[in-house]
């Protein structure tokens, strides 16, 4: 019932010529180690970072900025803006929007900068032979 488990692949940071990354492993699959050395692989983390980890702050900004408001500022949130709806219920729906923005602008910069990259990773790395 025990499974033989290969040693993994050394890390190669050296490519083989016109080849792509280092090689295939003994059961056809891409040498992953070599793929995560890459300045490739690399230039995507740094591009998809660099979209992330900004947005994720500006919208827990938001949503602190909702919560604390709803916490503490009872005069402000039940200020109405027009008829049964106030800047409480406002603020709420106003999370739901930009989520939908959030979402819409990662989709435009996951098509402009990120899956090409993508692609290219996936062509050296010899997934697209398959």
């Amino acid at each position: 019932m025990t499974k033989a488990v290969r040693p993994p692949a050394p890390i190669s940071s050296e490519r083989a010529t016109g080849q792509g990354f280092a090689g295939r492993g003994d059961n056809g699959e891409p040498d992953f180690a070599a793929i995560q050395q890459s300045p490739e692989f690399g230039q995507l983390r740094k591009r998809l970072r660099r979209f992330v980890f900004p947005m994720s702050a500006l919208f827990f900004c938001w949503y602190m900025t909702f919560a604390l408001f709803s916490a503490y500022g009872h005069g402000f949130m039940s200020r109405k803006v027009f008829g049964s709806v106030n800047m409480g219920t406002l603020f709420g729906l106003l999370e739901f929007v930009s989520t939908m923005v959030i979402v819409l602008l990662y989709r435009g910069f996951a098509d402009r900068k990120i899956d090409p990259q993508v692609d290219k990773v996936r062509e050296l790395a010899g997934a697209d032979k398959e």
